[in-house]
């Protein structure tokens, strides 16, 4: 991990699903670079380790107990924020579910969380934090954590690729209508990361002989090799920074290269 010191320096960030995996990582990056973090989750037990840890480490992070999903967590955490920390200038909607089930048996309440977390929790934190900007004359920017499975398509994953695709979409239009206000929307669509969402069934799917053969030795990912949670932060970091001030509603694939393979 290579820091700019003091890209971010000044600026809040608020981090959903930031107590572990790439939401972790992206609080590390941030805060590394001088932001003020704060992180939102609703596994409370891991947000208050994370927060130990990276404070320990001499960041300046605080944890925020929510939900994405609900409108009063949404409310009381981004106005939490802001007294605590300051108004927000970075949000990074990286709440998550993994989701893997045949379309055939799958129920609409499975559907639906789904997408009440990926799709309608960015939503909901999106307006809030956007609403906030605006009040505040923020030149902010918001970034999505989406994923290669928003734009392809999948066995047993067709509630979890349609948000991740809905997501895609959110992220052009709010970079459109909010673009006036000064505030630029764009994401990363990542493929295979060492997190614990690449545990299945007790499994990493990153260890199985069908990925081993099809992606690495078969050269599908054309780097050969999963990716760290930190390469992600990395472009997440970038995309905060005034180094991408002239991109808007981007969907940047981080994949080693795997999108262009198929």
């Amino acid at each position: 991990m290579v820091l700019v010191p003091n890209r971010m320096q000044g600026r809040v960030a608020l981090v959903t699903g930031g107590a572990s995996g790439i939401g972790l990582a992206i609080t590390r990056r941030l805060a590394g670079e001088g932001a003020s973090v704060a992180i939102m989750d609703r596994a409370v037990e891991a947000g208050r380790r994370a927060e130990s840890e990276l404070r320990k480490e001499g960041l300046a992070v605080q944890f925020f107990a929510g939900d994405v999903t609900q409108q009063g967590d949404v409310t009381t955490v981004v106005s939490g924020v802001a007294v605590a920390l300051g108004p927000i200038d970075i949000l990074v909607n990286n709440a998550a579910v993994a989701a893997v089930s045949d379309f055939l048996t799958t129920d609409m309440a499975d559907w639906r969380r789904v997408f009440d977390v990926i799709v309608f929790g960015s939503v909901l934190m999106s307006r809030a934090v956007a609403q906030d900007m605006v009040a505040n004359g923020t030149h902010g920017t918001v970034i999505n954590v989406s994923s290669i499975n928003g734009s392809r398509g999948a066995p047993a994953t067709s509630h979890y690729n349609a948000g991740k695709g809905a997501l895609d979409q959110l992220t052009r239009c709010l970079a459109i209508e909010l673009a006036p206000h000064h505030i630029r929307v764009n994401a990363i669509a990542p493929g295979f990361v060492e997190t614990p969402m690449s545990i299945v069934e007790g499994e990493s799917e990153l260890e199985t002989d069908w990925f081993k053969d099809l992606y690495v030795e078969g050269r599908r990912i054309p780097l050969q090799r999963p990716a760290h949670p930190d390469e992600m932060a990395g472009v997440v970091a970038f995309l905060a920074s005034d180094d991408a001030s002239y991109l808007c509603g981007a969907t940047v694939p981080v994949d080693g290269g795997l999108s262009i393979t198929f």
